[in-house]
């Protein structure tokens, strides 16, 4: 039986649990995923516990491992020109990236969406963040509670009216904010461009997501 994906290439150069989960998504349903990290620890989910026993080190984190399955990997220093020359080199085949650097890193290192689609006109560019690439709260840090926080979703749960919010027991905008908004929008764009030719970004706020 054919995968409905099946034929779609994939770099994912994103970290921890949101893009790993999106492009899991995207390599369960047929498309090849080749995860790039770098050379130093590469995604921190490598070295999260739990480990599975007897398993690679570098590998043997049980989360790593279930967002890793049906996935090859590649290790590049893009602040190197090596490195950059190699990932523009990669683009010229494959159809989306996904990314989930802070805004605006891959173009300061002239490996961004607007480089790179001259390379590839129908990349399609999937950047995820917390707050998206655009608006006052573009630059902020933040994790899974401070999205929901910011969205009010926090003050909603909790034992009782008068209570304390209390953090959801799973990551709600990392996964239904994040993940699923970028599967979704890359879908979508790949749709688009089976009718223009062209490729597109697609911008995935976890917070606007979420809410």
């Amino acid at each position: 039986m054919s995968l409905p994906l099946e034929g779609v290439r994939v770099l994912d150069l994103s970290r921890l649990l949101p893009g790993g989960f999106c492009t899991l998504l995207m390599a369960d349903f047929g498309a090849e995923v080749l995860k790039v990290e770098d050379t130093g620890m590469g995604d921190y989910v490598r070295w999260s516990p739990p480990h599975h026993e007897g398993a690679e080190q570098s590998a043997s984190s049980a989360l790593f491992l279930s967002l890793n399955r049906n996935k090859e990997s590649i290790r590049l220093n893009l602040k190197t020109d090596d490195g950059k020359e190699i990932l523009r080199r990669l683009v010229k085949d494959y159809d989306v990236l996904v990314e989930s650097f802070r805004p605006g890193v891959l173009d300061r290192l002239g490996v961004g969406y607007d480089e790179l689609k001259k390379e590839n006109p129908g990349l399609v560019y999937c950047a995820i963040s917390g707050y998206g690439q655009t608006g006052p709260y573009r630059d902020r840090s933040g994790h899974d509670m401070n999205y929901l926080g910011l969205i009010g979703l926090l003050g909603l749960t909790g034992e009782s009216p008068d209570s304390r919010p209390m953090q959801s027991a799973g990551q709600i905008a990392d996964l239904g904010g994040g993940a699923l908004m970028a599967a979704f929008g890359i879908l979508a764009a790949l749709r688009e461009r089976d009718r223009t030719g062209e490729g597109q970004v697609v911008d995935v706020s976890m917070a606007d997501g979420a809410l």
